[in-house]
């Protein structure tokens, strides 16, 4: 699979309610307006948009403080922690579109809150297809005895944003998905990632492997955003 890229294309996957209130900020109960304004937003973006992953994949090896990816070096501590024990990674850009964009502009100007909402349902939908792909990889590897760590996005830990270079560069997100990435690091479609998703021997044999992400590997306990955080106050 090395020096070869691969685009999957999905079907739209049901919408988490609980998700998109998390993103939201709409957490505790009560709130029928809020879960109102959520259905109907969900409306309007139901079967609008598209969503693609490209990915490759690239041997890991650890030299003294430098991790080499394969597409680039780093001396992050996060990163190296985070695939401790890999000999490769799956490396992929995804997004929902660029619609959802457009949805957003449209009403940031005449119902801010509808914007917000759709902010909301923009980060579900993403976070939604990645950890689809990501329970794809994980099925894949585990054929082969193997399962996959947290993913990791350029910007966890100290893992530098600057990287999203290295990444559009190996990927060919522009020719690939149409993805770009402006000066400021930004990427458009704005409901996008890129992240890094290590892949292990499966020693033990579980029959579980890690599609978690973000909160499931940030030192920020406090954040009010927090899975865990959200959850618990429902």
């Amino acid at each position: 699979m090395k020096g070869a890229g691969f685009i999957n294309t999905y079907d739209e996957s049901p919408f988490r309610m609980n998700e998109i209130l998390r993103y939201a900020g709409a957490g505790g109960t009560g709130q029928e307006d809020i879960l109102r304004l959520a259905e109907e937003c969900v409306g309007m973006v139901r079967g609008k948009l598209s969503y693609q992953v490209c990915w490759l994949e690239f041997p890991v090896h650890f030299e003294d403080s430098v991790t080499d990816l394969g597409f680039a070096r780093t001396d992050s501590v996060s990163l190296r922690r985070c695939l401790a024990g890999c000999e490769r990674v799956v490396l992929f850009a995804a997004t929902v579109g660029l619609e959802m964009d457009r949805l957003i502009a449209r009403y940031s100007s005449v119902s801010p809150s509808k914007a917000l909402m759709l902010q909301a349902i923009g980060g579900e939908r993403i976070e939604a297809l990645c950890d689809r792909f990501c329970g794809d990889v994980a099925a894949r590897v585990k054929t082969q005895g193997e399962r996959i760590r947290p993913r990791f996005s350029p910007g966890y830990g100290d893992l530098p944003i600057g990287m999203q270079r290295d990444i559009f560069r190996a990927l060919d997100c522009p020719a690939s998905l149409g993805l770009t990435l402006n000066e400021s690091l930004l990427m458009s479609p704005s409901k996008s990632v890129t992240a890094i998703v290590g892949v292990e021997k499966d020693a033990q044999g579980t029959d579980e492997a890690s599609t978690d992400s973000g909160c499931a590997i940030c030192a920020e306990n406090d954040c009010p955003f927090r899975k865990e955080r959200f959850y618990e106050d429902q």
